[in-house]
């Protein structure tokens, strides 16, 4: 391993770079002297084990952990929407009594309406959000929508009918989609190279704790009658910013937010209090590393700010592509149909209410060991080979599934369980692969001068292939319209085929490579499938050559 240079050659290093201008794309921020400093930050980044990163940035992994608690709230809203269409409780609430079965449903369109309803708020958030960050920082940022969420959560708890609740969960996602924005942004600039791929993919852990928390509550409420069925899980929601406002209020700013300010006094800062004592050489060198990347993104930009075009201009454009599809592929390849609505699934397919959320509640176990058994996968695995295997694996037991639906159709008990095994193993699967996954692509790809724009754009992409499903999954599966049950699984299943070609063909390989590497890469428009064995050789005036092994 490389050995730390001494506290006052860097600190020397460290009061040249405080002096430069970040804006003005004529200075030469990165000369020999500080080219050498970041490349040697880099090299040693790279030679930590995964222990010693853990051990050295512990103070890091909890303030990215932290961030990521917000989507906690999202997913657990998310999950207990889907899990309220099938409560008797809320059912009677705002639904309308079906004599054919008996019982009260709430009626497909209000289905739609309701459940889309935070996802629109989020469009508007992640826009609102995108500019926020670049003016304010992600702590303020943070902080305040965390604050905003308290009167939503009212709202949608005290919801006298349907509209007042379709506002409320409109009000709700405003801040989950600032949130879902700002989380693997933070995590991926906040953490070293070794850590990136666990924290961003946290992120989907932190989902995951949501839908498992939703469908438990939801569980212990199913044998209630009163209205405090599905007001209690709604109320739940208050106890987040409870805890995470505090925390906000001491949580470190992102050092690349610094750097692009130029406020590298501060940035130096940031990377000190974030790191272990033994690792102080190493500040001025991080800081280094930043502004060197920040410069070659500068140059490639023309020296303006970030503007939300340039996310669809030149080699930019491509690295919004990747983004987008890599998150809307968790919707394409039937994510948000199969954990969304599997416990309307399973009543659907014939299961008992009680076995229905029983059986929702083993789909979120499954998400939260798949994503635990995901990191595993992440250290071992190359990026592309997890994405095209995992999804492609999903289109085949959507197949499956769908087969095995027409069977349960003739009377046959064992089948309808056998669909219900089945989609336990492909929550597995998704967040053993693509769920997790996502998150980290999302982190890695954009330039970090659009980092913040690229994935509110991408998020919105996301949401929009959620409406879609939302939208469409309520009519494949009501009995009053097209009661497809299990024979939906045939419409996702091609589509996740072609998501995984998609992969194959479009989706470069990023793992260990600092933001600096993967800026050369796309600048030079390396292919997809040649990113892994292309080699960054940096230079001393901070640009690149670049050789294929």
């Amino acid at each position: 391993m490389s050995t730390l240079k001494p506290q006052t050659e860097l600190d020397s290093k460290s009061v040249e770079l405080q002096h430069l201008d970040l804006n003005d794309p004529g200075v030469d921020a990165v000369d020999a002297v500080k080219g050498e400093m970041a490349a040697e930050h880099e090299h040693i980044q790279k030679e930590f084990t995964l222990w010693q990163n853990l051990k050295l940035y512990r103070k890091c992994v909890f303030w990215a952990a932290v961030m990521s608690a917000s989507l906690i709230m999202e997913g657990y809203d998310k999950a207990l929407i889907g899990n309220f269409w099938a409560q008797p409780a809320f059912s009677q609430r705002y639904g309308v009594y079906v004599p054919s079965t008996n019982s009260y449903t709430v009626t497909a369109p209000w289905q739609v309406a309701i459940g889309q309803a935070a996802t629109i708020g989020s469009f508007f958030g992640l826009i609102v959000g995108g500019w926020q960050v670049d003016r304010f920082g992600y702590r303020n940022v943070m902080l305040v929508n965390m604050v905003c969420m308290l009167p939503s959560v009212i709202l949608v708890t005290f919801a006298p009918n349907q509209v007042a609740l379709l506002l409320g969960q409109m009000l709700c996602g405003i801040p989950w989609g600032v949130f879902a924005a700002l989380a693997p942004a933070y995590s991926s600039e906040l953490c070293p190279i070794g850590l990136r791929g666990y924290l961003t993919t946290y992120v989907n852990l932190c989902w995951v704790i949501g839908q498992f928390i939703a469908a438990g509550v939801v569980l212990g409420t199913t044998s209630m009658t009163g209205e405090w069925a599905y007001r209690l899980p709604f109320c739940l929601q208050l106890l987040w910013p409870v805890i995470l406002i505090p925390l906000y209020w001491f949580c470190p700013e992102s050092p690349w937010w610094l750097v692009r300010k130029g406020r590298l006094d501060d940035a130096e800062a940031v990377v000190r209090r974030i790191s272990d004592v033994s690792l102080a050489n190493e500040a001025a060198g991080a800081v280094a590393a930043m502004v060197r990347t920040n410069k070659i993104e500068l140059e490639a930009n023309q020296g303006h700010n970030p503007r939300w075009r340039d996310c669809f201009k030149g080699i930019d454009l491509r690295r919004t592509e990747i983004s987008a599809i890599s998150w809307a592929t968790q919707v394409m390849s039937g994510g948000s149909y199969t954990i969304g609505f599997c416990t309307y699934f399973f009543r659907q397919a014939g299961l008992a209410s009680t076995d229905a959320f029983k059986t929702g509640l083993g789909v979120t176990a499954c998400a939260f060991v798949g994503t635990l058994l995901s990191w595993l996968l992440i250290h071992h695995c190359a990026r592309r080979t997890i994405f095209v295997g995992g999804v492609g694996t999903l289109a085949v037991i959507h197949f499956i599934i769908g087969g095995l639906a027409i069977v349960s159709a003739t009377g046959n008990v064992g089948a309808k369980w056998a669909q219900s095994t089945l989609t336990l193993i492909w929550v597995l699967t998704y967040d053993f692969t693509i769920g997790p996954l996502a998150y980290c692509i999302v982190g890695e790809t954009s330039s970090t001068r659009l980092r913040a724009k690229t994935v509110a754009i991408s998020r919105n992409v996301y949401y929009m292939a959620v409406i879609f499903s939302n939208v469409i999954s309520p009519y494949m599966l009501n009995p009053t319209q097209w009661n497809l049950q299990g024979k939906t699984n045939f419409v996702w299943g091609p589509i996740a085929a072609l998501c995984a070609v998609w992969g194959y063909f479009r989706l470069p390989e990023m793992k260990n490579r600092s933001f600096y590497e993967l800026d050369v890469l796309f600048e030079n428009k390396v292919g997809a499938r040649h990113f892994k064995k292309t080699v960054v050789e940096s230079q001393a005036d901070g640009h690149a050559t670049i050789r294929r092994e």
